[in-house]
């Protein structure tokens, strides 16, 4: 008895010990490709270069992943800046980033006031300057969007950008009450007037619209809503027709999702960075499921350390902004770039 007892034992031991390593061995490969960066948000991957731009309270910055050089490209934003967060609060500068095409990057601000808050487009090449570009140099400006009857205090911390050769769309946190994408037709590369489009928390009745990208075919948009940072599990998966209209709400069990891109492969990921508890955030793969379902099934990826903006580059691999955490007594920025291959 005491012989068998032991070799069920023997062989609980070996299948706990083959499915751990078959976890280990899921795990997508990963390393650090840039490090001490402050509190990095939005990425962007240039079509063509493959080189990520960056978003961070110093500016927007640019990693030649081949070389790992990594450079100043925009800089210049108001000192001090905005400051956002319930709990921990962090200093944020410039947020989302697009591309229009090859050499026209958009950027949206978070370094200002609601109200004053612009969206900007800059033309970039294929090799860093010299010198970087001023912030307040660029080639267009959209915005600000002032106090109005459609938002209280005007809009600002434009954190989720998305852009086509037609379209681009910016996701607004000013007026809670309301919720608002913002967007603005493209015309020969030249972006028109900045509009308020979609009032996401109207639709939802869920706060704080994140990230944004388009659906996989490319007609409409789909966006993260973010909810209550002191909530677990409140963020939601959403889209919306190109005119606009809610057609499907998602629940997750996300508790802040702060970035959605699709994978070469045609996958959809976000992260989440889990203000609520850090140790939860963490790199998933969103199912959208059929047509009929009312939630989004999500597979963990890859833990990470408060993570926020996610690109693909043209090859499929995949770039993941990290706040990060910075040792006890240090005020060394701890935030950093993550590559994952395989996906």
């Amino acid at each position: 008895m005491l012989k068998t007892r032991l070799t069920a034992l023997m062989a609980g031991a070996a299948i706990t010990a083959a499915l751990s390593l078959s976890a280990q061995a899921a795990e997508p490969a990963h390393e650090v490709v840039a490090k001490g960066l402050d509190n990095p948000t939005g990425l962007a991957v240039q079509p063509g270069t493959g080189h990520v731009f960056i978003a961070s309270h110093a500016g927007v910055h640019r990693l030649d992943p081949k070389s790992g050089k990594l450079t100043a490209e925009i800089t210049g934003y108001p000192d001090p800046t905005d400051i956002y967060g319930k709990g921990p609060k962090y200093p944020i500068g410039p947020l989302g980033l697009a591309f229009i095409d090859a050499n026209h990057l958009v950027v949206g601000d978070g370094s200002r006031p609601d109200g004053e808050e612009l969206v900007r487009v800059y033309k970039v090449g294929a090799e860093a300057a010299a010198e970087p570009q001023s912030e307040g140099k660029a080639l267009y400006t959209l915005g600000p969007i002032t106090a109005s009857d459609q938002t209280a205090k005007g809009e600002g911390n434009f954190y989720g950008v998305a852009a086509d050769g037609e379209r681009l769309f910016v996701t607004c946190n000013g007026d809670d009450t309301k919720g608002w994408v913002a967007s603005a037709k493209i015309k020969d590369g030249k972006p028109g007037k900045l509009k308020l489009s979609i009032a996401t928390k109207e639709a939802t009745e869920v706060d704080a619209p994140g990230p944004v990208c388009f659906t996989k075919m490319g007609k409409g948009v789909i966006v993260g809503q973010i909810g209550e940072v002191n909530v677990e599990g409140d963020s939601l998966i959403t889209i919306y027709s190109p005119a606009g209209k809610l057609t499907r709400k998602l629940t997750t069990t996300l508790n802040d999702v702060a970035g959605l891109a699709w994978s070469g492969s045609g996958k959809l990921y976000a992260t989440d960075f889990s203000w609520v508890d850090a140790s939860k955030g963490a790199l998933y793969q969103v199912m959208l499921g059929k047509m009929d379902a009312t939630d989004a099934k999500s597979k963990k990826i890859l833990s990470l350390d408060k993570p926020t903006g996610i690109a693909f580059d043209e090859d499929g691999t995949a770039y993941i902004a990290v706040f990060g955490t910075a040792p006890e007594g240090s005020d060394a920025p701890s935030g950093q770039i993550i590559k994952v291959s395989g996906l």
